[in-house]
């Protein structure tokens, strides 16, 4: 994943299984970098945080998948600002493209998130 082009590539060997723009982390709440695994699946959550103006309180968050700590990949019915920072550290995708996702990768697939 690169976070300079808010771009996803998930690769099997060599070749491409889905790829798209996506939205990550402001530069407040800034996406992490590294590699780490995806360890923790869930069809659908109820996600709440922040405070203020920056209050959440999104149900049924679909296609979600933990890579770090709480940070995830998933898909985001909320928007449709592809390509454009916006998260608080999340990785957010087109609905089709997590669900995609969420369907290919099994706990333990690897992330890599760089700029």
């Amino acid at each position: 994943m690169n976070l300079t082009t808010q771009k996803l590539v998930a690769y099997e060997g060599k070749k491409t299984v889905v790829s798209g723009l996506i939205s990550s982390g402001t530069a407040r709440h800034k996406t992490v970098t590294g590699d780490f695994n995806i360890y923790l699946k869930y069809l659908k959550q109820d996600m709440v945080g922040g405070e203020g103006a920056e209050h959440y309180d999104l149900p049924d968050v679909p296609y979600v998948m933990y890579f770090y700590q709480d940070y995830g990949i998933h898909g985001a019915y909320w928007h449709h600002n592809w390509g454009r920072v916006m998260s608080h550290g999340c990785v957010n995708t087109p609905v089709d493209m997590a669900k995609t996702l969420y369907n290919w990768a099994p706990i333990g697939t690897p992330v890599h998130i760089h700029y």
